[in-house]
């Protein structure tokens, strides 16, 4: 009975719930999107790389060798020596490997200069290691493997000719177009920044920059040349970075002391896990002044949504009144206005948590494609459980306010309506 009566009166002032409504569920949504947001990217950055013991580059910082070494976020401030990496590769504490380099792009994707040990020791998420959705690793000089979100851009199959932009940017007006490369493989999706990477060997990528010392193009070989020269010339100069695997965990933070005292030139190794502790700790403090907002916004809806109810109470002295005539004692009134309230705030939740899942369901290819994001759907979690009893019992608690109101004028008025 008493849910049937709320729901009747509810119905009767649709237009004033159902504008109450649309302002709490876009509340509910930004509250729980945000949290949301955050504990994805937080689980979508922690999963990008995993085997990894060291990442070692020029001395930069630990966050940002992290960044532009393993997201592709920035730039390096500086590359390190062939013999610098070499050094550190035949340390006895060393399993493998991975060098890159970074710098050109291809229509606004990272090309990433490496050997074949990325795609054999390279792993994400726990243990998932590099698998292709078609072809293989590359064999020739100028083979190149494309990752999952580059050949679904671009449309891009096994057997197509490819060209590498100079230096780094969605445009470039300076390309490598001498020397074009074929697609021999494509990764299967990862969900990482390696969707939206370019792969292509150590000795391609030094072959397109013959010519280049001084960064722009100057005397450069045609293909055949390339194809003829003596591997040596072939080997880099220098990379960007280079991951590393050591052979017991134990000897990780032994070579993490010696690279970092390495006398040669100033080099960084820095452990992924400690470095995304860091990046966490530096955008903590915007992600609680975000939750913060989202909060005192969703406050700020369910003030207005008692202060409604209260506006209300005046014209609903003659409804109150008959339903008092008709037996309904003072504790009914009060139970039925906070039934209004509890029902009013469940809609809430659940159309915001329904709007938060359109939201998250349109945006993850946009966030997957542009910054290699992956947002999941499962928005209905524990956590959104407790946010949703809490948002509940804060409405329940506000919505004291009429239904005591209700309470007293029942008590004093009886059917008398003031005019």
């Amino acid at each position: 009975m008493k849910l049937t009566l709320a729901r009747k009166s509810l119905w009767n002032r649709r237009g004033t719930v159902i504008l109450t409504l649309v302002s709490l569920a876009i509340s509910v949504a930004l509250l729980l999107g945000i949290d949301h947001v955050r504990k994805e990217a937080r689980n979508s950055f922690s999963q990008t790389i995993s085997g990894t013991d060291l990442i070692i580059g020029a001395r930069s910082g630990s966050t940002n060798l992290l960044l532009y070494s393993v997201f592709r976020i920035g730039n390096p401030t500086n590359n390190i020596t062939w013999q610098s990496y070499q050094d550190v590769a035949r340390q006895s504490a060393v399993a493998w490997t991975i060098p890159i380099t970074l710098g050109d792009t291809h229509r606004g994707y990272r090309v990433i200069g490496t050997n074949n040990d990325y795609f054999e020791y390279f792993r994400y998420g726990r243990t998932n290691h590099l698998q292709f959705a078609a072809g293989d690793r590359f064999d020739g000089l100028f083979d190149a493997v494309v990752g999952a979100e580059v050949a679904r851009a671009l449309d891009y199959e096994l057997g197509e000719q490819i060209v590498i932009n100079h230096g780094g940017g969605a445009v470039s007006f300076v390309n490598h177009g001498d020397m074009p490369f074929t697609i021999t493989g494509i990764l299967a999706p990862t969900g990482t920044p390696v969707d939206q990477s370019v792969h292509i060997s150590l000795e391609a990528w030094e072959a397109i920059h013959i010519g280049w010392e001084r960064g722009v193009p100057g005397r450069t070989p045609s293909p055949e040349e390339v194809l003829a020269m003596d591997p040596e010339r072939l080997q880099p100069n220098q990379l960007t970075a280079f991951f590393v695997g050591v052979r017991s965990p134990a000897q990780t933070f032994a070579l993490q002391r010696a690279v970092n005292n390495y006398r040669g030139e100033p080099l960084q190794a820095v452990l992924p896990g400690v470095a995304l502790s860091e990046l966490w700790q530096m955008i903590g403090m915007v992600e609680n002044v975000l939750l913060l907002i989202a909060l005192l916004v969703l406050i700020a809806t369910l003030i207005g949504m008692t202060t409604t109810l209260l506006a209300s109470m005046r014209e609903r002295q003659r409804e109150m009144a008959i339903l008092r005539a008709l037996g309904a004692s003072p504790w009914l009134l009060f139970l039925l206005i906070e039934l209004e309230v509890f029902l009013v705030t469940l809609l809430g939740l659940l159309f915001g948590s329904l709007l938060l899942w359109l939201a998250v369901t349109a945006a993850q290819p946009m966030l997957v494609s542009e910054f290699g994001l992956f947002i999941s759907t499962q928005v209905w979690q524990l956590q959104t459980l407790y946010y949703g009893a809490g948002v509940l019992a804060l409405a329940l608690v506000l919505g004291l306010v009429p239904a005591v109101v209700a309470y007293r004028r029942a008590l004093a008025d009886g059917l008398a309506v003031t005019r």
